[in-house]
């Protein structure tokens, strides 16, 4: 079986690790929030000015005032901080951040990533994506492995504007979890029930398959 976008979500919070500063990025990635692995403390930063995010609020306890960059309600942990948007993009920009989680539109095999703009639909701008990806050392993207049309998302060349190129390290998919190389997706790991075959269908880039892929083993993860 395929992972659903919660399932993404929890696999990709096995990447967490103790005393990081982790931004998420709007879609699945803000997921990750619900999903922290017990044993470990991280702080979540949105770029509109906030250091100790929390998961999402329980219906009824939402507050207006309290939002993430995607203008969704969230929580704040306790000792959370808050501050303007210049001080927030110093700190990327100073690269004081260890892990960026983004989602997209297209990945390639290179590692370049388009997740701000479809040619022909309006869009605000692109956000704190460019300087995210500009900044960042350590990208994964979470993402469904094909479009609505069932084509490719993982591709050779991206056909959408970029927004980073060759800045992608991962690429954790409701199929896989893929490595970037240069001899492009390196095949980690499969979603439960998902063949090898399934997934090289699945994707246009080139795909290297090294021995035996193990499936994901989805721990079960605590809500912060």
């Amino acid at each position: 079986m395929a992972l659903d976008k919660n399932g993404i979500a929890q696999r990709i919070a096995q990447e967490l690790r103790d005393g990081w500063y982790v931004n998420l990025g709007i879609g699945i990635p803000t997921l990750v929030a619900n999903y922290i692995p017990e044993g470990i403390e991280v702080e979540f930063q949105s770029e509109n000015g906030i250091l100790g995010m929390g998961p999402f609020p329980y219906e009824g306890e939402e507050d207006p005032d309290l939002i993430n960059a995607g203008k969704q309600t969230i929580t704040a942990r306790k000792g959370a901080v808050y501050f303007d948007s210049s001080t927030s993009f110093a700190m990327i920009r100073g690269q004081h951040v260890q892990l960026t989680v983004l989602g997209a539109m297209e990945v390639a095999d290179n590692g370049d990533i388009a997740n701000w703009k479809i040619p022909g639909k309006m869009v605000k701008g692109m956000g704190g994506a460019m300087d995210l990806v500009a900044s960042a050392d350590n990208i994964i993207v979470a993402m469904m492995h094909t479009n609505k049309r069932g084509e490719s998302k993982l591709l050779s060349k991206c056909t959408l504007p970029l927004t980073g190129v060759q800045c992608v390290k991962k690429v954790v998919t409701n199929l896989a979890v893929l490595d970037i190389t240069p001899e492009g997706f390196k095949l980690l790991e499969r979603a439960p029930g998902v063949s090898v075959d399934e997934i090289r269908n699945a994707t246009e880039g080139r795909l290297v398959v090294e021995g035996e892929v193990p499936e994901m083993s989805l721990s079960v993860a605590s809500l912060t």
